[in-house]
C-alpha cells in the first residue's frame, strides 16, 4: 500500500519568551532520519527540486517565511502551502516534487529518509510519468 502526502503537526510549547517546536524520527515523522538540509536565499521566481526519489522519504518544514510545494504522484497533483514552523509536509518515495513561491529570507528544513545517492533521483517528468503507468 502507497502512503500519501500529508501534512504532519509537529508539537508545540508555547511560551511567553518564544515557542517552541520539534520533531523525533519514526515519532512525529514515519521514517529514520539518515540526512537533513536547507534551502535558502532562493531568488525570486526562482523553483527548487523538480525531481521524485526512488526510495527517500522526505518532511519539509517551512522554519521561517512561506513556500508552495507542488506534488505530482502521477495520478493527482496537489499544491501544499507551507508557512508555520510547527507543521510539514511528509513527501513518500515516487513523489514528484518541486517548490516555488519562496518569500524574501523563507528557510526550508528538510529532513530524508536516506544518505544522500545520485542515483535515486528520477530528473526527468517524462520517465517518471511512464513509470508510474507501468508500475502504478
Amino acid at each position: 500500500m502507497r502512503t500519501e502526502p500529508r501534512i504532519i503537526e509537529l508539537p508545540k510549547i508555547l511560551d511567553e519568551r518564544g515557542n517552541l517546536s520539534f520533531l523525533e524520527e519514526e515519532r512525529h515523522i514515519p521514517f529514520p532520519i539518515k540526512r537533513s538540509y536547507w534551502i535558502y536565499d532562493v531568488p525570486g521566481g526562482e523553483v527548487r527540486g523538480g525531481h521524485s526519489y526512488k526510495t527517500n522519504e522526505e518532511f519539509i518544514v517551512a522554519l521561517s517565511g512561506s513556500f508552495d510545494v507542488l506534488l505530482d504522484t502521477g495520478l493527482e497533483k496537489k499544491t501544499f502551502t507551507l508557512n508555520r514552523s510547527y507543521y510539514g509536509l511528509y513527501v513518500p518515495p515516487g513523489t514528484w516534487r518541486s517548490m516555488e513561491n519562496f518569500s524574501t529570507n523563507s528557510l526550508a528544513f528538510v529532513v530524508a529518509s536516506t544518505d544522500y545517492d545520485a542515483s535515486d533521483y528520477e530528473r526527468d517528468y517524462d520517465s517518471f510519468i511512464q513509470n508510474r503507468k507501468d508500475h502504478g
